[in-house]
């Protein structure tokens, strides 16, 4: 699930209570936790809707359930209709994990051993490292190209890099985080 940084303000300040939705298939659940740069949304529930009402229109950020139901329905493709409990869970922890350089010895190993975990089935990420820090605000879809490999693909994979704090996302593209170079500088 998708927010924009507007909606996350809301969020954030209490303004927005509801997310409202149309979808074929649903994807989350109460408890769950979505995490983005400006912040973590915990979903409080999730209800099929027949339409959705002039209230949750308004605690959703729209102006009433007509405008709610013409943005909505723009940006869907179909489905049934959900309005979806939303609330402020915090700071990205991701945030305060990039910026941590001072790894001792366990730590180093520790995101060796999680690297390794991940290029089990082919070696990627140290490739993918290297590329985002010699390349550091370029579009996806060319890092991607340079790799050699679909960009779905590929933003999938940065988002476990990103995960561990090793990148970080830019307005456009990547850079590697100052946890991402010590990390690149252990490795020789």
């Amino acid at each position: 699930m998708i927010f924009t940084q507007a909606a996350i303000e809301g969020i954030k300040s209490g303004r927005v209570t509801l997310a409202l939705r149309r979808w074929n298939t649903v994807g989350i659940k109460p408890g769950s936790l979505i995490r983005s740069s400006f912040g973590v949304i915990e979903i409080v529930s999730v209800e099929e809707v027949a339409e959705f009402a002039d209230s949750d229109a308004v605690a959703a950020g729209f102006k009433d359930a007509a405008d709610a139901a013409r943005i909505v329905d723009k940006l869907s493709r179909g489905g049934q209709r959900y309005r979806i409990g939303v609330r402020y869970a915090g700071d990205d922890p991701r945030h305060a994990l990039r910026g941590h350089t001072r790894l001792d010895g366990d730590e180093v190993a520790d995101i060796h051993r999680r690297l390794t975990r991940m290029d089990r089935d082919q070696p990627w990420t140290l490739d993918y490292l290297t590329i985002i820090a010699a390349q550091p605000g370029v579009v996806s879809a060319r890092l991607a190209a340079d790799l050699g490999v679909d960009r779905a693909a590929f933003k999938l994979r940065v988002r476990r890099l990103k995960n561990l704090g090793l990148t970080e996302s830019l307005e456009v593209g990547y850079r590697i985080s100052p946890r991402g170079r010590t990390v690149l500088d252990s490795v020789g």
